[in-house]
């Protein structure tokens, strides 16, 4: 990049519905790519990824090398930073938000680090999930021995958790909707106040003016 300047190619990709997400992308040398989730508070969120890396000889996307790695970091609404922390070429990251509304997650790979990588492109595949789909629940069979009409019942109970963290987020964005709403509309009553006593005061000067004129001009 010219002048060693860092440029960030931002999508911001607003995945609006709540459970697992599957995409790959391409970013190249020194790119970074960010990405918008909507999560309600006190949710857990899980990343996996992989990363491939362009082969000009093969004319394909082949396994990075180990020597690749790539930064994860995870902003809160709030601008706050959850999470930054370096990786390898595939890896997992987890956070959980304390803070509800538009977290952004960006990736970026350490291309200054690796030779190889030098001009070249590198495609991720990232998988998100939210919430209950975080839940490793054949694991969790296993771990507390639970039987198949018990693990059903902790699924069930898992995702009435998350509905109600959801309809919490659903109304906590509609109170700052309407709050929105309201500033906007006193702002906008103030103003045609304001202009009201402008409009007022400007015809009260012009008429001042044209009767001082016209006594000047001793025609009244």
């Amino acid at each position: 990049m010219a002048g060693g300047a860092l440029r960030a190619a931002v999508a911001a990709l607003v995945l609006a519905a709540w459970g697992a997400h599957g995409l790959y992308f391409h970013i190249g040398e020194t790119e970074k790519r960010c990405f918008i989730e909507e999560i309600p508070d006190e949710t857990m969120v899980i990343g996996n990824y992989r990363t491939q890396l362009w082969d000009k000889q093969s004319e394909s996307f082949l396994p990075s090398t180990p020597g690749l790695g790539m930064h994860v970091e995870v902003k809160d609404p709030d601008g706050k930073v959850v999470l930054s922390r370096q990786y390898g070429s595939e890896g997992r990251f987890t956070f959980t938000s304390h803070t509800p509304g538009e977290h952004q997650i960006c990736l970026h790979s350490n291309s200054t680090r690796m030779a190889l990588f030098a001009g070249g492109k590198l495609r991720v595949h990232l998988d998100i999930q939210v919430g209950e789909h975080t839940n490793n629940y054949p694991e969790i069979a296993a771990k507390d021995k639970l039987t198949e009409l018990q693990l059903r019942a902790r699924q069930l109970l898992d995702q009435v958790e998350q509905i109600q963290k959801e309809q919490n987020y659903q109304r906590y964005r509609e109170e700052r909707f309407r709050m929105t709403s309201e500033s906007t509309n006193q702002r906008v009553l103030w103003w045609s106040i304001a202009q009201t006593i402008i409009l007022i005061l400007t015809g009260i000067w012009q008429m001042r003016h044209l009767k001082s004129f016209f006594e000047a001009k001793k025609l009244v």
